[in-house]
């Protein structure tokens, strides 16, 4: 049931993304693709930052157990956990590229940090595979963003829909936000 509920959520996400932002790109079969593609990539790392700042917010064991056996001190979890919900609204919502390239990086710096953690503390692949496919989905997103979404523009170039898409990404945080709620681990991550 809670695989059914974020496939559900990230589907509808991805459409309802892609529709409100077809005026950011040329009409195309190429260009379609590559939009949902981005789109698809960029729901994905919009909704674990999501549902990751619950996690760390509420510090729920498995993150504790995660970041206690990383050598990491607890308070690190406000920090990223306060620091995920702009993340994945600064993805979704129209125009601000400068803002959208520093939550790439910042993304990207905190997943290959988490998989270099776990690899330096000899974890198991199963341990460092996650952050490291976040990694490369962050890389996917950021590589197939729309020139309305890309420096050095600086704003968008496209105002054909500002409101839908602000709309649609708002509400597509709160939604991944209620499914991270319901879906929240139970216990200490496996070994």
């Amino acid at each position: 049931m809670t695989a059914v509920l974020v496939i559900s959520v990230i589907v509808i996400a991805v459409v309802a993304c892609a529709r409100s932002a077809r005026h950011e790109v040329p009409e195309g079969r190429g260009a379609t693709i590559r939009l949902i593609t981005y789109w698809l990539f960029s729901v994905l790392l919009a909704f674990e930052l999501a549902a990751g700042a619950l996690w760390d917010l509420w510090r729920i064991e498995y993150v504790r157990v995660s970041l206690t056996h990383l050598g990491y001190p607890l308070y690190l979890l406000l920090i990223l956990g306060v620091w995920r919900v702009p993340g994945a609204l600064a993805l979704l919502v129209p125009r601000f590229p400068r803002l959208k390239e520093w939550v790439y990086a910042g993304a990207f710096f905190e997943y290959t940090g988490a998989a270099a953690s776990h690899l330096l503390v000899g974890d198991r692949v199963n341990q460092w595979m996650g952050p490291a496919i976040f990694s490369g989905f962050t890389l996917v997103s950021w590589a197939l963003r729309p020139a309305s979404r890309r420096l050095p523009g600086g704003e968008a170039t496209s105002t054909d829909k500002p409101t839908i898409t602000w709309a649609v990404s708002i509400l597509t945080v709160i939604a991944m936000l209620v499914v991270g709620f319901f879906t929240l681990p139970k216990g200490a991550p496996p070994q």
